[in-house]
């Protein structure tokens, strides 16, 4: 059940150049239901609200992790909140990672680009936790060293591979150069879009999902804004509510 929570702003951090992490609390984090979801912020002085991934979240402690790029002048906003302001937060939303679909696979890849990374953390948690025997990895992407967020925080969990475009951390290149010397049996990424549809047209016969990424306003199917194309019987989806995570496949990348 997705409704509007009042939540208190425990923490707030800079990571990264325009990248915020965000420790939230309250009784949303019950309502959770798998790694991928999402949460609609409200943000000072704005009327939209604004999308943000969930992280991780641990419903013992009621405390949800988010993280962000500062885009414009709502996230900045939000950046500028401190510890103790309790924010507007609608949510959970959407559909997220399915973890028992993996379960037949024996290498498990998790592929994400910029602020696409932040659901694939939470995701990666809940893959060790159900399948300590499988190979787990991650390939993590951004543009340079300045980039770069949570990649310590991903190697701590599993073998871990960050790839910049220039070169200036981790391996040069794009996230598609460290996937074509692995073997994969099960994809499950998040980010750009043409980082999506490299990953599906370089490995077509590879099962996963993809995570998108598109802006929303209502968070809920209402107002249509964040259609994309698929090939169902529709022909289009709603990525807040019938996504944000579909199958590789389905999605009909433009």
């Amino acid at each position: 059940m997705s409704i509007k929570y009042s939540m208190r702003l425990v923490s707030q951090k800079q990571l990264a150049k325009d990248v915020y992490l965000c420790v939230l609390e309250g009784d949303l984090v019950q309502q959770i239901t798998a790694p991928g979801q999402f949460i609609q912020l409200q943000v000072p002085d704005h009327y939209l609200r604004r999308p943000i991934s969930i992280c991780d979240y641990d419903q013992a402690a009621n405390q949800l992790t988010i993280i962000y790029k500062v885009f414009g002048t709502g996230t900045a906003a939000f950046a500028e909140l401190e510890a103790g302001q309790m924010v507007s937060c609608l949510g959970p939303l959407g559909n997220g990672f399915d973890v028992a679909a993996a379960a037949a696979a024996e290498q498990i890849v998790l592929v994400g680009g910029g602020v696409g990374v932040p659901p694939l953390y939470g995701l990666a948690k809940a893959l060790l936790a159900q399948y300590p025997q499988k190979k787990i990895t991650a390939v993590l992407g951004f543009n340079q060293a300045d980039d770069v967020f949570y990649a310590p925080e991903f190697a701590e969990l599993l073998p871990t591979t960050v790839m910049t475009i220039d070169g200036s951390l981790g391996e040069e290149g794009t996230v598609i150069a460290a996937l074509q010397p692995m073997t994969v049996d099960y994809i499950y990424s998040c980010g750009p879009t043409g980082m999506l549809r490299a990953i599906e047209t370089a490995f077509p016969e590879v099962k996963g999902q993809v995570s998108l990424e598109e802006r929303m306003a209502c968070g809920f199917g209402a107002c249509m804004a964040c259609v994309c194309k698929t090939d169902n019987d529709k022909g289009y989806a709603r990525v807040c509510l019938d996504g944000p995570v579909f199958a590789m496949g389905s999605v009909v990348y433009e």
